[in-house]
């Protein structure tokens, strides 16, 4: 029987997603404006899987990603403003404006980034798994990667020592169907992605991920196994991404056809018609909503224009250690 969710997850659900979906926007503006520069890679259309995972979870379980990590971090519970700094270069960013728009850290809040290196997030994801095991906490780990990096040697390492360790972890493939410009057909004969889990006799499945509903029961029977000592799940979540790889993708590869039919399931729109539909809520509430999303939107930009950018010193902190055996204190 299908979950019935309440009026106020469906309200949480579209305020995050709008959250979300507002904050990349504006980023693909102020990259325009070249106030932000560099690499940026923008989650628009993807918001149901964080929505999905983040009433699935709780706020000690831990998350780790890749480079499109902006939305994650803030559904995770880093600011918004702080995001935007970094974006900016700025001091007062999530990473002290070292770290830049693909490696956004937030470990107060549990998120650890944000990582350039394709797939390199899927070991580590794993190590921190290990650790909450070795503490003996009932914490799990959610690990992203892209469809791309489910073709890396890292991921069947980490895949082989996770089942053998029986470790929290729940592994997260965000199939958005291209990898940068190619398409999972011309990369691999296996186009069910969840089916690489069988090889180590892994629980796996294929969820709908432009639906905040399905994204949450998935990853609900993934953590609840995880917290039972019942080891990592795979989970692939199909979405979809409607802008390109990152800004400077001309997005050659597919067609407007393709774009709009997922457009027209946007997960977004969703929400609010059930919230309209179902619950009855008022124009006027929904209003209330949209205006707090863009004031937080309009500060988190403010904050970035008007903080400092980092100090000469700190160009080599958080980036070498003195000590020959940084971790062995007296």
């Amino acid at each position: 029987m299908a979950t019935k969710f309440s009026k106020e997850t469906y309200l949480y659900w579209y305020e995050l997603m709008l959250l979300m979906r507002r904050f990349e926007e504006k980023t693909g503006q102020l990259y325009g404006m070249q106030k932000i520069r560099g690499f940026c890679h923008l989650y628009i259309g993807q918001e149901a899987v964080a929505a999905g995972c983040m009433t699935a979870t709780t706020p000690d379980d831990k998350m780790i990603t890749a480079y499109r990590n902006h939305a994650l971090a803030i559904a995770k519970g880093v600011s918004a403003k702080s995001c935007m700094a970094e974006l900016y270069g700025k001091a007062t960013g999530c990473s002290k404006g070292k770290g830049g728009s693909m490696h956004l850290f937030g470990v107060e809040q549990g998120f650890f980034g944000g990582h350039g290196i394709v797939g390199a997030q899927i070991g580590t994801g794993a190590g921190i798994a290990f650790a909450e095991r070795y503490n003996g906490t009932k914490n799990v780990v959610l690990c992203y990667f892209g469809d791309g990096a489910a073709r890396q040697g890292m991921l069947h390492e980490t895949f082989n020592m996770a089942m053998l360790w029986d470790l929290p972890v729940v592994f997260i493939c965000e199939n958005n169907h291209y990898a940068m410009g190619t398409s999972v057909a011309r990369t691999s004969k296996t186009l069910d992605i969840y089916k690489m889990a069988d090889a180590y006799e892994m629980p796996a499945d294929t969820v709908d991920g432009m639906s905040p509903e399905d994204v949450h029961n998935a990853v609900l029977r993934a953590v609840n196994r995880a917290r039972e000592k019942g080891g990592p799940t795979l989970l692939e979540i199909k979405t979809y991404r409607y802008k390109g790889h990152s800004m400077s993708d001309p997005q050659k590869y597919r067609t407007k056809e393709e774009l709009e039919e997922y457009k027209e399931r946007d997960p977004i729109d969703h929400v609010l018609d059930v919230l309209k539909t179902e619950y009855l809520v008022s124009d006027k509430d929904i209003e209330v909503i949209n205006d707090r999303v863009k004031a937080e939107i309009e500060e988190a930009v403010k904050f970035a224009e008007e903080s400092p950018w980092p100090n000469e010193d700190e160009l080599l902190k958080d980036v070498y250690i003195d000590s020959e055996y940084p971790y062995i204190t007296d």
